[in-house]
């Protein structure tokens, strides 16, 4: 028997995760509220890389043109030594299926723009400044204590709040991210000529020098370092910091150098992992994204999780007549991300430890081609 009752949803978060579900519940007929912390949507951030299996999901959601013309695509990456000789271009597997590039980098804050967008655009409710303080849950629904003072009433609450969770506290997961040891400076700057594809440098100064085209004129660069106590760094020396490690690199990294001045725009963040074993849900509230898992970017694949994540949940949910059995149909997104998303943290964070140890002989390129050939499959 099917239920009745008109299906009321409560997404938590606005990023990537919670923008996406939110798109695809409106266009199957839910009724979606979106909260958001922060007042400015979270339209901040350097870059970000995306591989195909992202892009394959941003179709889904209606954007892949205004993301296609708005960042860059490509599909080959350079391996290079620390003076910038390129010496291996490795054409890229088409995660998201032969008629998407294999990758295509964007200034993450228009990207977020661009979901924003499409949220606005679904019809859905949004509060920004908003968080939910409360959820009471019963046989029949949720009940959530918001920051503002009110109160609403729920079929299920979908937590995409993030790594650093308050909603997965709240349902008694304990789980929380760790520090893997690394951490990465990131600018956002002006494309050099001749930047066409992202370029990798293992070694040197850094653990890695890499760098993304985010659109015709513009890419993020980025250095990867050992993780250090960020109290001991002062903010206003990030530009100056990022210029010194930067400074040890060749090909276009003097060019990169040099256009590292304002200290605002250098973000350094450590590295973490995260993994929640065990059901993502607890009664009729569900974890997603970062929130349920998180890695470190050396597969580039953070994104693309999170952005699964919204879409496998948003078909069950969406091809479900009968929320009745929701515990069941929440087990079944668990049982049916799980193994993928496992795949994903674990060659992630190994990618990164066999850098800190020391491995000189570390099948990576293996290791790397192994893992996108599976994520190549639809999850």
């Amino acid at each position: 028997m099917t239920d009745p009752r008109p299906r009321n949803v409560l997404v938590i978060g606005g990023g990537a995760s919670g923008n996406a579900v939110t798109v695809l519940l409106r266009r199957a007929g839910t009724t979606v509220d979106l909260i958001e912390a922060q007042p400015d949507w979270n339209v901040l951030g350097s870059g970000i890389t995306l591989q195909g299996n992202a892009l394959r999901v941003l179709r889904e959601l209606g954007v892949w043109d205004k993301v296609c013309k708005t960042g860059y695509a490509f599909d080959s990456v350079g391996l290079a030594a620390p003076d910038g000789r390129v010496f291996h271009v490795q054409q890229g597997i088409r995660t998201g299926g032969e008629d998407l590039p294999a990758t295509a980098g964007m200034q993450r804050a228009q990207l977020q723009e661009i979901l924003c967008e499409a949220v606005r655009a679904s019809g859905a409710s949004v509060r920004l400044g908003t968080t939910a303080n409360e959820l009471i849950q019963d046989g029949t629904g949720v009940t959530v204590r918001f920051s503002d003072g009110t109160e609403g009433r729920y079929d299920l609450v979908i937590a995409a709040d993030g790594l650093n969770s308050a909603t997965r506290a709240m349902i008694g997961i304990s789980d929380k991210p760790e520090p893997t040891g690394m951490a990465i400076w990131r600018v956002a700057t002006h494309r050099p000529e001749g930047v066409e594809r992202s370029d990798l440098i293992y070694g040197g100064p850094c653990y890695i020098a890499g760098y993304c085209p985010t659109s015709q004129n513009t890419m993020y660069a980025y250095l990867v370092e050992a993780n250090r106590d960020r109290t001991a760094i002062d903010p206003a020396s990030y530009a100056e910091e990022m210029r010194r490690l930067a400074a040890g690199y060749g090909g276009v990294w003097p060019e990169i150098a040099a256009s590292i001045t304002d200290p605002a725009k250098v973000n350094y963040t450590w590295f973490h992992r995260l993994l929640v074993e065990g059901a993502w849900h607890r009664g009729r509230v569900v974890l997603i994204g970062d929130a349920a898992h998180a890695c470190p970017p050396t597969l580039a694949q953070g994104a693309a999780m999170s952005l699964e994540d919204a879409s496998v949940l948003a078909e069950m949910l969406s091809e479900e007549q009968d929320w009745s059995s929701l515990d069941a149909l929440l087990t079944g997104f668990y049982e049916r991300r799980i193994d993928r998303v496992r795949m994903v943290v674990e060659a992630s964070v190994q990618l990164g430890q066999w850098q800190l140890d020391g491995v000189r002989n570390a099948d990576m390129p293996g290791l790397m081609h192994r893992t996108m050939s599976v994520i190549k499959e639809t999850p």
